[in-house]
C-alpha cells in the first residue's frame, strides 16, 4: 500500500466532518450495540453512539468493545479494502475487551460513516420496474428475454442486484457437469487448500466445495459458452472472466443437511466480505444449478436492492434476520448476482436429498487485484490443516 492515512489526523480533522455528513445513516443501527474502541500503534479512539449523534472520543476507556490492529489495517478499513470478518480471519485484529462480534456488527455503520453508504432496511426498500410500477423481486427470465428484451433484463438486474434465467442448460449438459463434479469430489482432500469442509452433527467431515474445478476442460469451457457470455453481459459495467485456468475460476459447491461446523451454510453476506470492495466491485458471481434449489435442498436467498447499501453479517436462520427473496432455481437454471448484494446460502430443511449442487463462475473488472498483493481475499479462509472453514460465531463461541 503506497500511502497509509495518519490515524490521529484522520480522527482529529477528517472524521468529525464525515460524522456530521453521514452519521445519521449509522446512528440508529449502533445505538443498541454500544461504543466501539479502535486501537492502533498510533493511538486509540472510541465511537460513542449517543441519542443524537455518534461522538468520537480520544482513548478507549468508554468503549464497551475494544479492538486493536495495525495502522495499515485501519487504513484498509477506512478505504473499504478491509472488512471486519476479513481482519479476523486473517489474524490482523485482536480483541482487547468485549464481544468480538460487536466489532463485526459495527461494520455497516463504519461503512455508512466513511462512505455515506445507507444501511439496508428491508421494510422500506422501494424497487421499481422500467415503467415505474413496483418491481416483482421474484421475477425470472429466459434466454429469449436476454436476447430480445435486454433493456428490461438489465433494468431488473441493476435494480434488484441479481437475476434468475431459466432453462439455460440442457439435461445432457448438466449430466456432464455432474460427472465432472463427482470427479472433483473424489480428488478433494481435507487441508489441500483447494476445498472447503464442514462437520455434521455426529462429527463426520464432509466436503462442501472445491475451488479448482477449472482443471476439468468441460467446466473451464463454460467461460467460452455463448449463453454464459450473454448473461455475463447484462451488468451495465463491462466485466471479464479473469484467471479462468486458476484456482477459484470454477467452484463447485454441495449443500448438505445437519452441518454443525464450517461455512457450508453461509449467513447473510456479500462476496466481497473478506475485503477488496473498493477495487474488486462491481463484479458478479454466476451460479449454475445442477439439480434443485428448493428450501428442502438448501436454497439461495437475496436481499433485493442491497448492493447499493450495507447490511450486517447475520445468520439467515436468526429470528431477527430478514427473509429476503428465494431464487427458486431448477436444474439447468442460471443466476447472477453482484458480489456486494447481500445473500444467504440457507441450510437444507430436509434430511432427504437431492440437495443443491451448483457451479460458480466469477466475472470482474480487468484491473481487479489485491491491495496487499496477495492472491485472493478468500484465501484467509483456507488456513486450517483439516480444511475446516470456521464460522465467525463458532470462532468466538457465539453459536
Amino acid at each position: 500500500m503506497a500511502h497509509v492515512i495518519d490515524f490521529r489526523q484522520f480522527h482529529r480533522d477528517e472524521l468529525p466532518a464525515l460524522v456530521e455528513r453521514h452519521g445519521a445513516l449509522a446512528l440508529a443501527d449502533v445505538q443498541p450495540i454500544g461504543a466501539l474502541g479502535i486501537r492502533t500503534p498510533s493511538g486509540a479512539y472510541t465511537y460513542v453512539p449517543g441519542p443524537d449523534t455518534i461522538e468520537v472520543v480520544e482513548g478507549d476507556d468508554a468503549a464497551k468493545t475494544v479492538v486493536s490492529m495495525d495502522d495499515e489495517s485501519f487504513d484498509g478499513l477506512v478505504r473499504d479494502l478491509e472488512t471486519t470478518p476479513g481482519l479476523f480471519y486473517g489474524g490482523r485484529v485482536e480483541v482487547v475487551r468485549g464481544n468480538p462480534l460487536r466489532f463485526v456488527r459495527w461494520e455497516p455503520a463504519l461503512r455508512a460513516i466513511f462512505h455515506g453508504l445507507p444501511i439496508y432496511d428491508p421494510n422500506t426498500v422501494d424497487l421499481r420496474d422500467r415503467n415505474g410500477a413496483p418491481l416483482d423481486p421474484a421475477q425470472s427470465f429466459t434466454m429469449d428475454d436476454v436476447g430480445n428484451h435486454f433493456a428490461d433484463v438489465r433494468h431488473f438486474f441493476e435494480t434488484a442486484g441479481y437475476l434468475h434465467v431459466r432453462g439455460v442448460f440442457t439435461d445432457a449438459e448438466v449430466d456432464g457437469f455432474l460427472e465432472d463434479a463427482e470427479i472433483m469430489r473424489g480428488k478433494a482432500r481435507e487441508g489441500d487448500q483447494r476445498s472447503w469442509w464442514g462437520k455434521t452433527a455426529d462429527g463426520e467431515s464432509v466436503l462442501t466445495r472445491v475451488l479448482n474445478a477449472a482443471v476439468r476442460p468441460r467446466l473451464r469451457a463454460l467461460y467460452d459458452d455463448d449463453r454464459v457470455l450473454a448473461i455475463a453481459a447484462v451488468p451495465s459495467v463491462p466485466l471479464d472472466a479473469t484467471n479462468t485456468d486458476g484456482q477459484d475460476a470454477v467452484t463447485v459447491l454441495w449443500k448438505l443437511p445437519n452441518i454443525r461446523e464450517g461455512l457450508a451454510d453461509l449467513p447473510w453476506h456479500r462476496d466481497c466480505g473478506m475485503g477488496g470492495h473498493a477495487i474488486k466491485c462491481p463484479s458478479i458471481v454466476m451460479t449454475i444449478c445442477l439439480n434443485v434449489g428448493s428450501a428442502e435442498a438448501g436454497e439461495l436467498r437475496a436481499l433485493p436492492g442491497s448492493h447499493r447499501t450495507s447490511f450486517p453479517f447475520i445468520d439467515g436462520t436468526d429470528q431477527h434476520a430478514p427473509r429476503g427473496v428465494s431464487l427458486d432455481v431448477s436444474r439447468g437454471d442460471v443466476t447472477i448476482h453482484y458480489t456486494d448484494v447481500m445473500h444467504a446460502s440457507m441450510p437444507p430443511t430436509s434430511d432427504v436429498g437431492p440437495h443443491r449442487i451448483s457451479i460458480l463462475l466469477d466475472f470482474t473488472t480487468p484491473d481487479a487485484g489485491h491491495h496487499r498483493g496477495e492472491r485472493h481475499y478468500n484465501d484467509v479462509l483456507l488456513g486450517a490443516d483439516d480444511g475446516q472453514v470456521a464460522h465467525l460465531a463458532d470462532k468466538f463461541g457465539g453459536r
